[in-house]
């Protein structure tokens, strides 16, 4: 498996985006809703699967629709290639606020695990797959089910982690404990499992959860500090239900303070 050769400039602090630079003949394939912009010259081209099994045969694009369909993401992803002779850029934007990753792909023995949303774009020639759990107890109680992504190949891709990232490289024995939202992903030689928090107040009062993810090395971990599943909780408790009354948040005038503040678009 050969990948293109992709250059690549990442622009932003807290809404990055990432452009890419295709040289003549040069693609990229990228999740269904991230394209941001492109230069005159390049072709998108909608692909049935994961992007990798496109001249397969019809049997390989089922197989690859279908591993998507597992991870909760589109049918279809699209590929851009550069058909002109000069350079031309085509920029794909982060969904939320934080950080987009680069992962060099040849770095890693050709195998990154992340999570199922977190993948934005990688050089064509990448395959994005699945990675089961063979752990039970992952697999009931990790938050993501047995089934996150998994990208394979000898090029670049791009992985969004949500606030503020972290990477971590563990040595051989050395253990993370993470809540299970907050990874990103991690290499195939991290031991990924699920570990009890204990303890009868931290289990009712503690408000993090029942379990923790615990990530052994040797390897490398990236890790988020604003999961999607955590900024959507927060604005869905903050939102006006029932009459129409918010939380009021910082405020001790409440309604009032409403009314004063200049915010009051319909």
């Amino acid at each position: 498996m050969t990948a293109h050769e992709i250059d690549y400039r990442i622009y932003g602090e807290e809404m990055q985006y990432v452009e890419i630079e295709l040289d003549p003949n040069e693609g990229v394939v990228a999740e269904a809703g991230s394209f941001m912009m492109m230069d005159d010259g390049i072709k998108m081209e909608t692909i049935f699967g994961d992007g990798s099994q496109k001249d397969s045969g019809f049997l390989g694009k089922i197989l690859g629709a279908g591993k998507r369909i597992l991870t909760g993401e589109s049918l279809f992803m699209t590929a851009f290639y550069n058909t002109l002779s000069g350079k031309r850029n085509v920029s794909f934007a982060s969904p939320y606020p934080g950080k987009i990753t680069p992962i060099d792909l040849t770095h890693y023995s050709g195998k990154f695990i992340c999570q199922k949303d977190a993948f934005i774009c990688a050089a064509k020639g990448v395959s994005v797959g699945i990675e089961f759990s063979k752990r039970l107890g992952r697999g009931l109680f990790g938050g993501e089910g047995f089934i996150m992504q998994k990208l394979e190949g000898d090029g670049m891709a791009f992985v969004h982690a949500g606030g503020t990232m972290a990477k971590k490289i563990l040595q051989a024995g050395e253990t993370l404990r993470v809540d299970t939202g907050c990874i990103v992903g991690f290499t195939q030689d991290v031991d990924y499992d699920i570990e009890f928090v204990g303890g009868i107040k931290n289990t009712i009062f503690g408000g993090e959860g029942l379990f923790f993810a615990k990530l052994q090395g040797p390897g490398t971990v990236y890790i988020q500090s604003l999961p999607f599943s955590r900024l959507a909780g927060r604005v869905l408790a903050s939102a006006p239900r029932g009459g129409g009354k918010d939380k009021g948040e910082g405020s001790i005038l409440g309604g009032l303070g409403n009314l004063l503040d200049g915010d009051n678009r319909f």
